[in-house]
Parts: structure tokens; C-alpha cells; sequence
């Protein structure tokens, strides 16, 4: 059985029909990305997942329990945490009060959550040296690695990301990268939206490319990559 299933999504905007059907899987311990052109309704399917969008029919069962209905700030404790498209950090709060927050959901002791604060700056070693600085102050790259270290607080089984990648810098899109592959290999799911679809495909187990709502195609990450009419649309091959 999928971690997460979502069984022929139907999602409106007023008259307008954003989502047609949408169905896609992602497996325990996958990356899975979600490639297509701007408006063909990706971010919609991941704000869906999240509750925050509701669909007008279909389902989505996570963990084989059907979350359709289930209200946004639910998630975190079924074990989903999403990063939205442009970071949006707490931008008058440090650093560290940003971390705590992510894991406000988290019933542990204080201990515990200690050492989850110590295993975020271990793995954002820039971050421990900002610590107190105010997040609004942190360089893009930076706040990005924010937002994902807040969503991981919540010690989520799965990790919606949406286009992480977004206006950084080269040096700082790798790390973001290699920081997704690290969170995979430590245990965490990842559902991927992401511009870059050449370095999506790269470190993705399988993908979905969504065009004008539906979804054209789906495959192993390699299949994608390989395929004629995604190289010509999405790798400017």
C-alpha cells in the first residue's frame, strides 16, 4: 500500500476547473516529483494534499486513512508537513523561536525536543551561527533552509516541498538538493514540486508531469528524463 494516495482529485476556482481528475502514489521512503509548466496546477494538487484547497470530488488517503476533509493544521500530527512556495519564515521571530515553533505539535519532553534542535543545527551548521538573528534577515538560500528545518521539527513521514529551489543562488540550489537527499536517506518521504526539472528528475525515484490540470505522463525518474517530449518541454534539450 502507498503512503500517499490521491484517487481522482476534481478541484475548482469558481467556474474554473483547476485539477481534472488528478491520481498519483507516492511509496514509503520515495522522492516523487510533480514537473510542469507554470499554472498546470501543481502547487493546487500539493495545497490540496494539505487541506488548505478543497476538492470537489476524489480522495486522498495517507497512510490508509482518508485525509480529504481533514483540515490544514491537522496535518502535522498524521505526520505531513508541507514548505510553501516562497519560504514564508516567521520573519520577526529568531532563528530559534522559527525552530520551536515547528515543533509546537510535538508532545515530548523538553530533552527531546533539545536534541531535535540540535540535530537541525547539525545538519544547517549556517543556521547555528544565525541562531538568534531574526529570520527576516537571512539571505534567501537561508531562509529556505529555515523552512525546511521548521518542517522538520514537526517530525514529519512525509515532506511536501514546493519549488525549493526557487530564486537562489546556484551554490545554494545544490545544497538545498543535497539536503533533500540527506532527509530521504534518513527515514523522511518526499513529495517534490520543483521548476528545476532536470535536478528534480535527478534525485527523484519516480515523477508526474501535470499539464493544464491532468496528468500527461508518469514513469520512473530516469523514463521521464529520457523521454523526447520532456526534454524538448521541461530540459530545454
Amino acid at each position: 500500500m502507498a503512503m500517499l494516495e490521491v484517487n481522482d482529485l476534481n478541484v475548482y476556482y469558481g467556474n474554473i476547473h483547476a485539477l481534472k481528475g488528478i491520481s498519483l502514489a507516492v511509496n514509503e521512503g520515495e522522492i516523487v516529483s510533480l514537473i510542469g509548466a507554470n499554472g498546470a496546477g501543481k502547487t493546487t494538487t500539493l495545497q490540496t494534499i494539505s487541506g488548505i484547497i478543497r476538492a470537489k470530488s476524489g480522495n486522498i488517503i495517507f497512510d490508509g486513512k482518508d485525509i480529504t476533509k481533514e483540515r490544514a493544521h491537522n496535518m502535522c500530527r498524521y505526520g505531513i508537513a508541507q514548505v510553501p512556495e516562497g519560504r514564508r519564515v516567521f520573519s520577526n521571530l529568531t532563528v530559534s523561536d522559527n525552530i520551536r515553533l515547528g515543533a509546537y505539535t510535538i508532545r515530548d519532553t523538553v530533552e527531546a525536543k533539545k536534541a531535535d534542535r540540535k540535530k537541525f543545527f547539525d545538519r544547517f551548521p549556517r543556521m547555528r551561527e544565525r541562531k538568534r538573528q531574526l529570520a527576516g534577515t537571512l539571505s534567501g538560500g537561508e531562509q529556505q533552509m529555515l523552512a525546511m528545518g521548521r518542517a522538520i521539527m514537526s517530525r514529519p513521514r512525509l515532506l511536501i516541498l514546493d519549488e525549493p529551489s526557487m530564486g537562489l543562488s546556484p551554490i545554494f540550489v545544490q545544497e538545498i538538493f543535497d539536503t533533500i537527499l540527506r532527509l530521504n536517506k534518513e527515514g523522511v518521504t518526499i513529495l517534490l514540486v520543483e521548476q528545476n526539472a532536470r535536478m528534480a528528475l535527478r534525485i527523484s525515484d519516480r515523477a508526474y508531469v501535470i499539464e493544464t490540470g491532468y496528468i500527461k505522463m508518469s514513469g520512473t525518474a530516469k523514463e521521464l528524463a529520457n523521454n523526447e517530449e520532456v526534454k524538448r518541454a521541461y530540459l530545454g534539450a
